[in-house]
């Protein structure tokens, strides 16, 4: 490692770091007064709201590391353009493109560091403000499980299971019922191949097993029948936010099994949490040419590049979340849509760093 590489290295960093503790702290604050709120209506104490802004930060610090190495590389290539470092440096023979690589590296080195928080640190820390704002605070208390496709959920009364084949519709498969009394003696046992949820459980082709006093139990067959049970669909499924405490490797592995069934949910958020976790490296490759452009044209290194940088930042991230948009809706390949930027990007970001070799 030369002295250069250490240096462009120590400068990264330092930038790096800086900037991340700047936005980090900005996002703790208004997160702090957006949520003290419901705190303090929950009447939780001060240790609480404490505990939660330090578990967030890993997500946080996930959510701005594509800007934050951006930023990173933008003002270590500005500052050095500004100091006349990199003149003197062109001057002794060496090329735009050596100078860059240490940062270049230093980005990747972060993203991957940024994936690593991904898939052991992340987990944790989410699963513990989930049930730190969903269950303490918001008092939403989530019963059901799912297991190898079938789900399983304990009620007031009684407990259900049964197959949904479609996520998106209220229709199942080989559904059961049970309720017991304290004594474990059963009150209703209820089976039935095929079930719908239209504000009341219509059952076909079952039977219903009831106790009617003492050891006396009532059967019935049926091929179709409307009945009340004492717990509201919405209740049943494990909640949306439970994904986001999957690591990535564990999110790869249920979203290929997924796949295979025909459910492509998971695989659509695989793409996006691991496409976002390396949307750093293509804006960076756009941003540090940009900072010579700006200044070879108007004078100005990091007083206009990083306005401009971060508007084709926000650019990037506006075009990714369109196709994370329209890949949910099934219009757009999940691959393509969480892909296709950081090689659009990535790739002008690459030719105009190879044309300041050419220009200069």
């Amino acid at each position: 490692m030369t002295i250069l590489d250490r240096y462009l290295y120590k400068q990264f960093i330092r930038n790096f770091l800086l900037i991340c503790a700047g936005l980090i702290s900005v996002y703790l604050l208004i997160d702090f007064f957006e949520r003290i709120d419901n705190f303090h209506e929950a009447h939780k104490p001060v240790s609480l709201v404490l505990k939660y802004l330090i578990c967030k930060v890993p997500r946080i610090y996930n959510e701005l590391s594509p800007i934050c190495i951006m930023l990173a590389g933008i003002v270590t290539i500005g500052l050095l353009n500004r100091n006349r470092e990199m003149t003197a440096l062109k001057a002794g023979g060496i090329s735009f493109r050596r100078l860059v690589k240490p940062v270049l590296k230093s980005a990747l080195f972060f993203t991957f560091v940024s994936l690593a928080s991904a898939q052991w640190l992340l987990p944790v820390s989410t699963s513990v403000t989930n049930r730190i704002w969903h269950k303490e605070v918001q008092q939403k208390m989530h019963s059901g499980i799912v297991r190898n496709g079938r789900v399983y959920y304990k009620g007031n009364e009684g407990i259900y299971t049964f197959i949904r084949p479609d996520s998106r519709l209220n229709n199942f498969i080989d559904f059961t019922y049970l309720a017991i009394d304290k004594k474990y003696r059963v009150n209703l046992f209820v089976t039935a191949k095929k079930a719908s949820w239209h504000d009341q459980w219509l059952l076909e082709n079952g039977q219903l097993l009831r106790k009617i006093s003492g050891n006396n139990i009532n059967i019935k067959r049926f091929k179709e029948m409307n009945i009340n049970l004492p717990d509201p669909l919405k209740n049943f499924f494990v909640p949306p936010y439970k994904v986001t405490e999957l690591s990535i490797g564990r999110l790869a592995i249920r979203a290929l099994k997924d796949l295979r069934n025909g459910d492509r949910r998971n695989w659509v958020e695989f793409n996006r949490r691991l496409s976002f976790i390396f949307l750093g490296f293509p804006l960076v490759l756009l941003g540090i040419p940009v900072v010579i452009i700006v200044h070879s044209n108007w004078g100005h290194d990091l007083t206009m590049a990083v306005p401009i940088s971060s508007g084709l930042a926000f650019a990037a991230w506006g075009i990714w979340s369109a196709n994370q948009a329209m890949s949910n809706a099934d219009y757009i390949n999940p691959v393509v849509a969480s892909w296709l930027i950081h090689f659009v990007i990535g790739g002008i970001g690459f030719y105009l760093i190879r044309r300041q070799d050419v220009t200069n």
